[in-house]
């Protein structure tokens, strides 16, 4: 009789275990920017993660975009986290688009915590970086 009872919570407690480690490593959401200017919603892409501006403080275009055609586009929609693959526990590797400067850069997020997002962009050595805090 406990033999049963003993395996059945055994199943219960491992499943509980693998749902939070696979809800640990999950990036996908709606994120903010440290200084509150931007939202930024990260999802699936081919395999990999990408994320799009989803709302703005001071809506604006793109003026600093190295392509003139696209300088007059919104910035709401634009993608600046390309293609973002595992490269660890929690951790991510691929390329950042800066609107600020019109630049794109080698990135890597890591999640810090269910609701934390630390995401870097580098030039050769130089990394500048930013945590997000996940949004409802």
């Amino acid at each position: 009789m406990k033999a049963p009872l003993l395996k059945s919570s055994l199943a219960a407690i491992l499943s509980i275990g693998l749902a939070t480690s696979a809800l640990a490593a999950d990036a996908t959401g709606t994120w903010l920017r440290a200084n509150g200017t931007a939202k930024i919603k990260i999802s699936q892409c081919g395999g990999n993660l990408c994320g799009n501006i989803v709302w703005l403080k001071k809506p604006r275009k793109d003026t600093e975009n190295p392509d003139p055609k696209l300088r007059d586009r919104s910035l709401i929609g634009s993608r600046t986290i390309l293609g973002m693959k595992p490269s660890g526990k929690n951790s991510w590797k691929g390329k950042v688009y800066n609107a600020e400067d019109g630049k794109t850069y080698s990135g890597k997020m890591e999640l810090v915590s269910s609701d934390k997002l630390k995401l870097e962009g580098c030039v050769l050595i130089f990394c500048k970086g930013d945590t997000w805090t996940r949004t409802k």
